[in-house]
């Protein structure tokens, strides 16, 4: 390569890289158009709110209710914000995110359930009435008359006194109109349809001719509303007053249109985030980001010399490439904290490529190869190494965006979209730099690093104290679950994402001890609630979670006004979820199909690529290792299985699972070679040759999680930390049981002679 060539390819890259990060900051015209701020950001960061309802009584609604459905609630919540989304989850479920709003726990209150909503005659045709005032007694013993029905609603609708439905309703709004004195007055004005019109012309005739009898609107099992007919409505315009603040009728109104749905709804899961925990989020995870970049750069220049100065360039050119692309994409792709944690994580794994080559490059030249050799080679030896190993944890990626819940499939599109743009700049950008820089006159082999031949380590005569050592923490992990199954606490420390109820995240503004929160604090909850309280306080952070059984929106609104009026919370500092046991079973369901999937995926290409079920099984093993492991650890540090678990394990599984092929790579490779070694010496000496790389890859990725840890949120920390564990653990299982698995099966199962 000509000395011009190579510092134009080096001019490029920079200017790229750049270029590309002033537009991520700055946006295309300097002016923001197009930044990074443009990227969607999902609940979780923007703050809003969150709801999962589920059809009643119906487990397949046909196509064009469901349309329906989410057509009307498309134009039902796009009043709150422009951002908000209605889609459908399943069969029968549907899914409303409205981000960005301020004041989410009264969307929640005002939006209510999606039910069945239906308007009454007072009599049936025999002139007997169909509901009634009945007293409603306080626990003061203080009453109030509120109407109840006389009837279920299948003998009102069999009889005739059900006029019209929801769905008869076309529109209904708050309106300004003029009383019989001329005053202005609030009201609610009703479109129905004209089959419907035709029916209510004939029940407010009746109505009139009773005496002016009244049409109440029954609505989720309550009266919102018992209207008095004045007069007959003959055009299907009606309209409802009665002293209304304008509040009381849009609250009315908005009832009414969301009864009129195609279909019955109840709420499973909803969710609202206060806007500042996002921010924290974001600011705190790009800082670790940023940290972590730094270290791994300077680990790379420190180690590998001009290799690692390539790498650290390339390494910042994926920095900028990815924030562009998540800018590009921003209509598939929604940035999510979980969506943070794999951004931050592949940056640790995007090192493992470059790592993988510049070894094969060191025993190339501890081969006397020129340098220029030496870097073809190594990029042409490590090859297959690096392909299987990304393509193995993509599996993991892909099955999770595909099987797992739907709240961490951010972290599955960022961790597939880093893993792909990974290789990318491994395999092209980083080969071209070294080369250019090669080109200009860096040659010597001193800014590149001969390897040396290193004696084999003999793992292989300690696998029975590996496998035991693995054994005896497996088994106490299920001890551990035991012990806290019989003290009642649950085998694991189960989430809401799994058991069901309400969380309430608050950030306070001082740092409470436990002491503290149960002296003050829980008692004020449990006054409001009605619930025992369960508190979980987060490290190094002023935030503390409180769990209490499901509470209603009204609840919430007064647990939220508690927070800020005694203990000067602000609002934005709130966060509340509520999940079903539904969700919970289901998610438990999906977490186990999911992890069984990308193994079964995995066992199937290794068996493919290496043509031999031994390496696959092995594989297999080792990977089951590290989740029980791993699992060990949630039961015994009694860390929150919350929605990230899914993702934490995946992760582990496809990280865990490319260590282990590079180990099988160069298996393979020397046993090509190798002529008629024994099958435990070729082990040995493939996991030495292996062994930098395994340990370093490690190192770099844990520094990236290690600082999303301490700098983390609490959700992120619930990510973090078990996936820690994985990180060391799957190196552990990689260097020390994969290979002592595969001679295992291969001293029992040998390949049978070729004819």
């Amino acid at each position: 390569m000509k000395k011009s060539k190579a510092l134009l390819i080096i001019i490029v890259v920079l200017a790229l890289t750049l270029g590309i990060g002033y537009m991520d900051i700055w946006g295309y015209d300097g002016n923001g158009a197009g930044n990074a701020s443009d990227i969607k950001l999902g609940l979780d960061l923007a703050g809003g709110v969150s709801i999962t309802y589920q059809v009643v009584g119906d487990e397949n609604p046909s196509d064009t209710d469901m349309s329906d459905t989410i057509y009307k609630l498309q134009q039902r919540v796009s009043n709150y914000s422009t951002e908000a989304q209605v889609y459908q989850e399943g069969s029968n479920r549907i899914a409303i995110e409205i981000p960005g709003v301020t004041d989410a726990e009264t969307i929640l209150s005002q939006l209510g359930r999606p039910g069945a909503l239906y308007f009454i005659s007072a009599t049936d045709s025999d002139g007997n009435a169909n509901y009634s005032e009945q007293p409603v007694f306080a626990e003061d013993g203080s009453y109030a008359y509120q109407y109840a029905l006389n009837k279920s609603i299948e003998e009102l609708i069999a009889d005739g006194s059900v006029v019209i439905t929801g769905t008869d309703v076309t529109d209904a709004r708050a309106v300004v109109q003029q009383d019989n004195m001329k005053n202005n007055e609030y009201a609610v004005s009703l479109s129905l349809t004209p089959d419907a019109a035709a029916r209510f012309a004939t029940a407010t005739e009746r109505a009139v001719a009773r005496g002016h009898e009244t049409i109440g609107i029954y609505y989720d099992g309550t009266f919102v509303s018992v209207p008095r007919v004045n007069e007959a409505i003959y055009n299907g315009d009606a309209s409802i007053s009665g002293s209304f603040t304008y509040e009381e009728a849009e609250n009315l109104a908005s009832t009414i249109r969301i009864g009129g749905l195609s279909l019955e709804l109840e709420e499973l899961h909803s969710k609202v985030v206060g806007a500042q925990l996002g921010v924290d989020a974001i600011n705190t995870s790009l800082k670790a980001g940023a940290i972590g970049l730094g270290i791994v750069a300077a680990f790379m220049i420190v180690v590998y010399f001009i290799p690692g100065l390539a790498a650290a360039i390339a390494l910042c050119f994926y920095v900028a490439l990815i924030v562009l692309l998540l800018i590009g994409f921003n209509d598939v792709l929604t940035l999510t904290l979980p969506g943070i944690a794999g951004i931050i994580l592949s940056i640790g794994m995007a090192v493992d490529a470059n790592v993988v080559v510049f070894a094969r490059i060191r025993e190339e030249l501890g081969k006397e190869a020129s340098v220029e050799d030496a870097i073809n080679t190594g990029y042409a030896k490590a090859l297959s190494a690096i392909i299987d190993g990304n393509v193995t944890t993509l599996i993991a990626a892909v099955v999770l965006l595909l099987l797992g819940p739907s709240n961490v499939k951010g972290f599955a599109q960022t961790l597939a979209l880093g893993i792909v743009v990974s290789m990318f700049t491994a395999l092209f950008v980083t080969k071209w730099l070294m080369k250019a820089l090669y080109a200009l006159g860096l040659r010597s082999v001193v800014f590149y690093g001969r390897g040396k031949e290193r004696k084999p380590i003999d793992f292989l005569s300690k696998k029975m104290v590996f496998i035991a050592l693995s054994v005896i923490v497996i088994l106490a992990g299920f001890v551990f679950m035991g012990i806290n199954k019989g003290a009642g606490k649950g085998a694991l420390n189960y989430s809401l994402d799994f058991v069901g109820g309400t969380a309430t995240t608050v950030d306070f503004n001082e740092n409470y001890t436990l002491q503290q929160l149960n002296d003050t604090v829980v008692p004020e909850i449990e006054a409001i609630t009605g619930s025992t309280v369960q508190v979980q306080t987060v490290q190094n952070s002023n935030e503390v979670i409180f769990k209490t059984s499901t509470l209603e929106s009204s609840v919430r609104q007064a647990l939220e006004q508690m927070f800020t009026e005694k203990f000067g919370v602000a609002s934005t500092s709130i966060q509340t979820e509520t999940i079903s046991s539904t969700i919970s079973d289901e998610m438990k369901r999906d977490t186990i199909i999911a992890v069984i999937v990308a193994i079964l995926c995995m066992l199937v290409y290794i068996r493919i690529r290496f043509k031999d079920f031994r390496f696959g099984f092995s594989s297999v093993l080792a990977l089951v290792h590290d989740v029980l492991v791993v699992l060990a650890f949630y039961a015994a540090a009694r860390v929150s299985v919350s929605n990230t678990f899914v993702a934490c394990m995946l992760t582990i599984v496809g990280y865990s699972i490319n260590a282990t092929i590079v180990i099988f790579d160069r298996v393979r490779e020397n046993m090509a070679n190798a002529g008629k070694s024994d099958i435990v010496s070729i082990v040995n000496k493939s996991v030495t040759q292996t062994l930098s790389r395994s340990i370093f890859t490690s190192l770099t990725t844990f520094v990236m999680v290690a600082l999303l840890y301490v700098l983390g949120v609490s959700s992120i920390k619930d990510f973090a930390l078990p996936l820690m564990v994985g990180i060391g653990c799957g190196c552990y299982s990689s260097v020390c049981l994969a290979g002592a698995f595969w001679v295992i099966l291969t001293q029992k199962f040998p390949a049978k002679a070729k004819k």
